[in-house]
């Protein structure tokens, strides 16, 4: 685990991760289509349903302009998205794959090489093995967007 999660206690975690689920799967940011996409992929959690599209914006300095998603799903899988949107917009593509990969690790259970700022509350889908999918399908939408890879982005 990285330095910044041992700066939380489990008790703070929590708290944060409940907080930031509930806030962000109640009032889902940049929920919606965008008017321009230069990047889109599908995301399919089959074990518990959950369905996403991603949209990303990339600009000629392969920034990520704007990112936007659609879809439904529980509570954890629209929270995640919506955090990941707020997230990667202003990075490039190159710091958006790394960061997630960081952000899939950490979920995970791994060391993460990357601060994560809020998003280590994620890290709270530890104690719910089943929900680990839930929290990381967007994530992995997002990488099958930057790659161009047109087969949906699956959890299995």
């Amino acid at each position: 685990m990285n330095r910044a999660a041992n700066d939380l206690s489990t008790a703070e975690l929590r708290e944060l991760y409940r907080e930031l689920i509930l806030d962000h799967a109640r009032s889902p940011r940049h929920f919606g289509k965008l008017s321009a996409i230069t990047h889109t992929a599908e995301g399919l959690n089959p074990l518990c349903g959950d369905k996403l599209r991603l949209y990303l914006q990339i600009d000629d300095d392969d920034r990520i302009s704007d990112a936007a998603f659609e879809g439904s799903g529980c509570a954890i899988s629209v929270a995640s998205a919506s955090l990941m949107t707020d997230a990667i917009i202003g990075m490039r593509t190159a710091e958006a794959v790394d960061f997630s990969n960081a952000l899939i690790a950490s979920v995970t259970g791994r060391d993460s090489p990357v601060e994560l700022g809020k998003l280590q509350a994620l890290q709270g889908v530890r104690e719910f093995p089943s929900r680990v999918k839930c929290a990381t399908l967007a994530w992995h939408a997002m990488n099958s967007a930057i790659r161009r890879d047109h087969n949906p982005a699956s959890t299995e």
